[in-house]
């Protein structure tokens, strides 16, 4: 059983910052790639920012310069910064992740539960 818990979202004001963070847990044998994903009300969800296992990072051109994905492969974990928040940013984002299991030898995708952020005008 694999679990993707993230944290760290909230209300914040235009201009501001928040950090989201996931922790991966479970029998993980190992991550490739994870990944933030958002959802704005009445819109697609859509890629906001992901990382390899190899350190590549990649982000959406409306987030690119704002956000920073960054992820500590020893806990499982990835983390979100995002600085000079827009009320556009406003969205459930999820984390993922493809990874193995200890019991399998294919790579899955697995997704968290999600975590609100608001960012006010």
């Amino acid at each position: 059983q694999v679990q993707l818990v993230e944290s760290g979202g909230g209300l914040v004001q235009a201009g501001g910052s928040l950090r989201l963070s996931c922790a991966a847990s479970g029998s993980i044998f190992s991550i490739n790639t994870m990944y933030w994903y958002r959802q704005a009300p009445g819109k697609q969800r859509e890629l906001v920012a992901f990382s390899t296992s190899d350190g590549g990072t990649n982000y959406a051109d409306s987030v690119k310069g704002r956000f920073t994905i960054s992820r500590v492969n020893a806990r499982n974990t990835v983390y979100l910064q995002m600085n000079s928040l827009k009320p556009e940013d406003t969205a459930v984002y999820y984390c993922a992740a493809v990874l193995r299991i200890a019991s399998t030898q294919a790579y899955s995708h697995y997704w968290g539960q999600g975590t609100q952020v608001t960012v006010s005008s």
